[in-house]
This record gives structure tokens, sequence and C-alpha cells, in this order.
């Protein structure tokens, strides 16, 4: 006897037929949405490529630095005896035949662009995506420098050199938060240390390369830079750009990385429940009045203002040693080959420190009180290696205190940038950044230059010279001892541009579909 099949119920409870039933596979199916592919927009653009490149950058730029500084391609002046016999002098001193201030006045023309340009950079992120700022400064600086190895007088150089700082303020004020935003929780100083240990790095590279292109004409070194930089340029224009933690001033979607390690792109942005505060969004108002205000919130920040006025004492120094460095050693030591010996002291001690000063404050935790005992524990000892280094008339005494001083005092890098990222809100990072460059410029290495060089034009002594430059680093760890005893909040986080996930644009997250 047949068994008529009675009408099916679903999980509903309503009523479907064998043909119905058939159909609701295909149903479901046709009406499901699709997974999102996470391998349509991949990138290899991920958060350790993007700290190599950031690195590599910074490494160029202080390399500039560097070369500039070296006799090989700053040289020296003319020499006449008292017989009215003089010699021609090398380099872009001998070359254009510059007293030594004027000589300071070239290694810090830079600079007038740099300051100017760095709070413009920092204020247009919030209209235009940041990581195209990055590439419109580098192609700046590319022109730049290449007209440097075609200049033909004092002024011409000195303007030029204006322009490089035009280009390097955008880097400079926009790649730590970029840093900041992907490196992983723990490691975020050790990060930071590693991007600004291309500071001393590169300008002792620059020493060395410096001496090198000499056999060339100091012409070259520019134009061989310029070549170098040209690459990041287009890299710059071609990659899809990145948002910072705080804006949204360019892209739709986040880049995040899938499971695989491999950079997407693409993906529903709902799906990551990021909500974007009035702050975060390009401002329609005036800019002037947006970036008045914003100064004055910065400006109120107690820890910025101590933080940066220990770093200017600090930046004053270093400034100077960079630059006077070589020739101070072969004044005072008669250090044959000073480029080369003085480059390999503050390259080992420069990488070896960042990345030290990075490693132990993540290591004690990461708080802005630890960065403040930090810098003022590492920058007080460094400065007594130093001094005494100075004050010992034998070559391989003073390298040896020399390189514990710089090693010491390199220690500060990682962490007096921590500082600066971690006292404000996200979108004043870039605004903190270009402010405290413009300060530890405008009355740091900008003066300390042509100042140390009007110094020794007076006393014509090398050796007191360095002693009273180096004793303001005991101003420098006075200053930020004063900030241990400040209530310090990690404001990094606070309010803004992520509220249900703080993803940075490459941090690692799972794809689910």
């Amino acid at each position: 006897m047949a068994v008529e099949k009675g009408p099916n119920l679903n999980q509903s409870g309503d009523c479907r037929n064998g043909a119905d039933e058939e159909e609701e596979p295909w149903k479901e199916k046709s009406m499901a949405k699709p997974p999102t592919p996470v391998t349509n927009n991949r990138t290899w653009f991920t958060p350790k490529r993007l700290l190599i490149i950031f690195c590599i950058i910074n490494l160029i730029n202080y390399l500039d630095r560097g070369a500039i500084a070296s006799n090989g391609v700053n040289g020296s002046p003319r020499v006449c005896s008292k017989n009215g016999t003089c010699s021609p002098g090398s380099g872009i001193q001998g070359n254009f035949n510059l007293t030594n201030f004027e000589d300071g006045v070239v290694s810090s023309a830079f600079m007038v662009g740099l300051l100017v340009a760095s709070p413009i950079f920092a204020s247009a992120a919030k209209s235009f995506n940041p990581f195209r700022l990055i590439g419109v400064g580098l192609a700046v600086w590319t022109v730049a420098v290449a007209i440097c190895g075609f200049s033909f007088n004092f002024w011409s150089i000195a303007i030029a050199r204006m322009f490089v700082g035009v280009g390097e303020a955008s880097f400079i004020s926009l790649a730590a938060p970029f840093i900041d935003d992907n490196a992983p929780t723990a490691q975020r100083t050790m990060w930071l240390g590693a991007f600004y240990m291309c500071i001393p790095t590169g300008v002792a590279v620059g020493y060395v390369y410096g001496g090198m292109m000499a056999h060339y004409g100091w012409r070259w070194a520019f134009r061989v830079e310029a070549l170098i930089m040209l690459p990041f340029v287009i890299l710059g224009f071609v990659m899809k750009p990145l948002d910072l933690k705080g804006f949204n001033a360019g892209l739709k979607k986040p880049l995040t990385v899938g499971p695989d390690g491999s950079a997407d792109q693409g993906g529903d942005i709902s799906q990551r429940q990021v909500a974007t505060s009035e702050n975060s969004k390009p401002s329609r108002s005036n800019p002037l009045r947006v970036f008045w205000r914003d100064l004055k919130s910065l400006l109120r920040e107690k820890v910025f203002v101590v933080n940066v006025l220990g770093y200017i004492a600090y930046n004053f120094v270093i400034g100077a040693y960079s630059y006077w460095g070589p020739k101070a050693g072969y004044n005072i030591y008669h250090m044959k080959n000073a480029d080369y010996m003085f480059g390999g002291v503050t390259a080992v001690c420069g990488i070896l420190g960042s990345l030290i000063g990075g490693f132990v404050l993540d290591s004690v935790s990461s708080t802005i009180s630890n960065a403040f005992k930090l810098l003022s524990f590492t920058t007080l000892v460094g400065a007594v290696f130093c001094f005494g280094a100075f004050c010992l008339k034998g070559l391989y005494g003073f390298l040896a205190l020399f390189a514990i001083g710089e090693l010491l005092v390199f220690a500060t890098q990682a962490p007096v940038n921590f500082v600066c990222l971690h006292c404000v809100k996200p979108s004043l990072r870039p605004l903190s950044m270009a402010m405290s460059t413009v300060c530890i410029h405008v009355f740091g290495d900008v003066p300390s230059s042509p100042l140390v060089g009007l110094l020794q034009d007076h006393i014509h002594n090398w050796r007191a010279t360095a002693l009273i430059l180096t004793s303001i680093l005991f101003i420098a760890a006075a200053i930020w001892f004063i900030g241990i005893f400040f209530n310090s909040v990690d404001r990094s986080d606070e309010d803004e541009s992520i509220v249900a996930n703080p993803t940075t644009p490459l941090e690692k997250t799972t794809e689910t579909t």
C-alpha cells in the first residue's frame, strides 16, 4: 500500500512541497552573499616590508647629511701663507671659497625648508592621503639633491639645500606614525629604534661615502644620491596609498593582512566596524584655523613640551657633532682618515645604541614614565664619557671613551620619539612629530653648526670647542629627569579613528568567509 507523502515542514514551520524542497538548496546558494575574496587585491606590502622601506629612505636622507659634512665633499678652505702663496682648497668650501660660518650655513640651509614644510605636510594629512604626501616629498627631495650637484656658487647650493629640507619634511612627519601603527604592540619601541638607528648610521655611512666620492668630484656625491632615491619616489606613486590611525583621507577600505601573511586592500569595511570621528575626517574649515587649534592642543601637553625641550638640548650637541666631528677629530688627534674612523665609530654605536634603547624600553614596559627614566640616565652617563673622551690626549683612549658615550647617547632615539607619539591623541601624532622636528632644528642643530663654527673662529681651539659643546648634554639629561615626575598618560589609542576594532593599516587580521 502506497503511503502518500504529506507536506514537509521546514525549520520555520512553513509548508513546502517536494519540488520546493529540491529548489531550496539552489535558492540558498543564489541568495547567499559570496565570501569576499582575499586574493584579488593582495599586495606584498606587509608591515615588515613597510619598516624596511622606510628605514632605507631614512638612511638615504641622513647619508646626504653625512656626505655634505665629510671632508671629502665639504672639503677645506683656501690657505694662504705669509709669503702670499695660497692653496686652492677642496670640496664645496674650497670651490666656493667659504668661511667656516658660511660653510655652517650651507649645512643648515636645508633645515629652513624642513621647518617651514613640516607643519604644512602634517596639516595636509587631514585632507590628503599621508602616503601620497610622502611620495610628493621624496620627489622634491630627489630633484633638489640633483640640483646640488650642479650648483655654481654659495647661494645656488644654499637654495637647493632648502628644497632638500622641503622634500624631507613629509617623510619625517609621517613615517614614524605609520611605523607605530603597524608595529606589534610588544615591539613598538624596538621598531622605532630600528627606524631611528638609520639617523646615526646614515650620517656615518655618509662620511665614508663622501670620502669615497671625493675621488670622482664632490658633485657626483649628490647626483648618485638622487639616482638611489628615484625608485622610492616611483614606489610612492604606484603603490596603493595607506591610511593612518586617526585619519581617513584617502582610502575607503583599510589595508589588512590575511592569514597567510599577504596584505589585502579589499574586503567589506563594515565587517571591520571602523568608525571615524569628526577629527579624523578631512576638514573643510580654514586650514590655518585648524592648524592653530591643533597646535594649541599640542602645546597644552606638558609631557610633550618637556620632552621636546630635552630633545632640543640633545640635538644641539648631536647636530654639531655630526657636522664638525670629522674636522675636530682631524685637528685634535690628527686622524689621517677622519671620515672613515669617525664614521665607523658613529655607525656601530648608532646601530647598537638605537636598538638597545628600544629593546630596553620594551623589556621594562614601554610607558612614558619609563621612557623619561631611560632618557635621563643614558644621556647623563653618555655625557660623562663623551666629555672625558675629549679631555684625553691619546687617540685610542679618545675612541674608546667616545664610543661608549655615543652608544649611550644614541640609546635615546627610540624613547624620545615614543614619547612624542604616545603623549597625544592619534590625530595629533603627525603634528607632534612635525613640531618636534621643527623645534629641535630651530633651536638645536640649525644654530649649533654655525655657532660652533663661529666659536672655533674666535678661540681657535678644537678641544675647548668640543668640551663646551659636550657640556650641553648635561642640560638635556636634567630636563628629561623632570619628565619622570609628570602624571603621564598614554593617549595613542584614545578616542578617534577605530572604535570596535583598533586595526592598524597593515596589522594582521583574520578574514572570515
